[in-house]
């Protein structure tokens, strides 16, 4: 047996927390993967939310009516399938049994810590330095003897279970982690749990070191000394195989100067920018378009739109062209996974969408755009607009993106240099369609001043796999499907 972990999952990129309205399934139903479990509520989106497995539910942590952060660990399924020693807490509990001392009870804490564990893998063997571990089965332990039964409970044990980080600070800095107060789930000790608890502790002139454990003394002399971490106000960068610690500018507040602290809505859009920033090699290259001949064409076909109740603007047109350039240039739907990269097979177009007063950002994704004609592109993304600014989006509406689309020139913007929607590889950033007087030749070869309809496209690209030459062609491609745009029998 081994148990998969069921998270709250994050619906669009400024979410940061989401509310578990309903279960709909019950602890100990036998379920299917991708069958509904639970539903949630978040400021964008309600939804149900598919099983990732199937098994039985074993174990629901977060009730009805609770409002968690993304990521949150929410209930656990447990599978037939599974390695050996898979951490199961039933496993547990018949290794206690038969060993009944406290010696078992830091064996059952250390299987625990296998459970759960996103970043190890189901059922995998703890790859942490004996010294992190020792500090996991201190705890475990501690806990066990003051029980007294020899035997630690299972909210005990699940309180001792941390993450590898968290039990890698605890050994660092001589912490027994059953010291710590923890704000996670059943008690967990979290990061900033602990870095608060370290905080304190030095303010109070720091308490004397416990004895290093034999492990701990043994491997602080067979390998280097554990890196210490960065000082306060500072930032650590690596360079070159080494590190810098940056020191963050102190910002000066004078009279008058309002101060407040970023909801989660905003430190959640924070992190997931800066990670794109830091995980791809980010380059912009900009182009101009003539949109003369879709403006014309547009005209034309608008009233044959709103005969069947569709409303036609530019992005059809847009997305048309941006579906030909993936086709010619398939390094730009594409994702990066690790040294390997992956050519989607369809073409998902994510849109962005501004809600809540341009306030917040979503992208619901048109699935299999390039199999669709210019109505079906207009349906299906006016309707994804639709239920994006009535947040009656599905799970599966934001998922699955390829590339995305983002239009700047919505709120009169020339261009823009968007950043990249992780784990894609680009992101095209579409400018205002303005009149603007520019240099055409008229019939006989003459060049003359006219007045067209133009716009800038600035396309932002991983130039890890996308180099500058690709994604001019790209480009390149964009325009000329809108400068001669094909009229279409729809």
């Amino acid at each position: 047996m081994s148990r998969v972990d069921v998270i709250m999952p994050q619906m669009g990129e400024s979410i940061a927390e989401g509310t578990l309205t309903k279960w709909l399934v019950s602890e100990g139903d036998e379920v299917e993967r991708d069958q509904d479990l639970f539903e949630i509520s978040t400021d964008k989106v309600d939804a149900d939310i598919p099983a990732p497995a199937a098994g039985v539910l074993a174990e629901i942590l977060v009730d009805e009516g609770e409002t968690v952060e993304v990521n949150t660990v929410v209930a656990r399924i447990e599978t037939e399938a599974g390695a050996a020693g898979g951490g199961g807490e039933a496993a547990d509990e018949e290794e206690e049994e038969e060993a009944g001392e406290g010696a078992a009870a830091a064996e059952a804490a250390e299987a625990e810590d296998g459970e759960g564990e996103t970043s190890e893998g189901e059922g995998a063997p703890s790859r942490e330095r004996p010294a992190a571990r020792a500090g996991a089965e201190n705890g475990a332990a501690h806990e066990a003897r003051e029980d007294g039964a020899g035997v630690a409970t299972r909210q005990e044990r699940l309180r001792t279970k941390s993450t590898p980080l968290v039990r890698k600070i605890a050994a660092e800095h001589d912490v027994d982690i059953s010291d710590v107060e923890g704000s996670g789930i059943a008690g967990r000790v979290t990061r900033d749990d602990i870095m608060a608890f370290l905080e304190t502790r030095e303010e109070e002139g720091g308490a004397p070191a416990r004895e290093a454990a034999p492990e701990k003394r043994a491997g602080a002399a067979a390998g280097p000394p554990a890196e210490e971490a960065p000082a306060p106000g500072t930032m650590r960068v690596p360079i070159h195989g080494a590190s810098l610690d940056i020191r963050i500018p102190d910002v000066p507040i004078r009279e008058g100067d309002r101060v407040e602290e970023m909801n989660r809505v905003r430190l959640r859009t924070m992190e997931h920018m800066l990670m794109s920033k830091r995980i791809s090699a980010h380059v912009t290259s900009v182009t101009e378009i003539d949109f003369e001949r879709v403006v014309r064409l547009r005209r034309k076909l608008k009233p044959k739109f709103e005969e069947q109740g569709v409303k036609l603007t530019y992005g059809p047109f847009i997305m048309k062209a941006v579906v030909e350039g993936l086709r010619e240039y398939p390094i730009l739907n594409a994702s990066v996974d690790g040294t390997r990269i992956v050519y989607h097979r369809n073409i998902n177009l994510g849109m962005a969408v501004a809600v809540n007063d341009g306030k917040e950002l979503i992208v619901p994704v048109l699935k299999d755009a390039d199999r669709l004609s210019l109505m079906g592109l207009a349906q299906g993304a006016n309707e994804l607009a639709e239920k994006a600014r009535n947040r009656d989006l599905d799970f599966d509406d934001i998922q699955g993106g390829s590339f995305t689309i983002t239009n700047v020139g919505v709120f009169g913007n020339l261009f823009g240099t968007p950043i990249i929607n992780q784990p894609q590889v680009a992101i095209l950033g579409t400018g205002v369609i303005e009149k603007r007087p520019v240099v055409v030749q008229d019939d006989m070869g003459n060049d003359t001043i006219g007045i067209r309809h133009m716009a800038y496209f600035g396309l932002s690209y991983d130039h890890r796999v996308v180099d500058g030459a690709m994604a001019a062609f790209f480009l390149n491609k964009v325009q000329d499907v809108i400068e001669n745009f094909p009229e279409e029998t729809v």
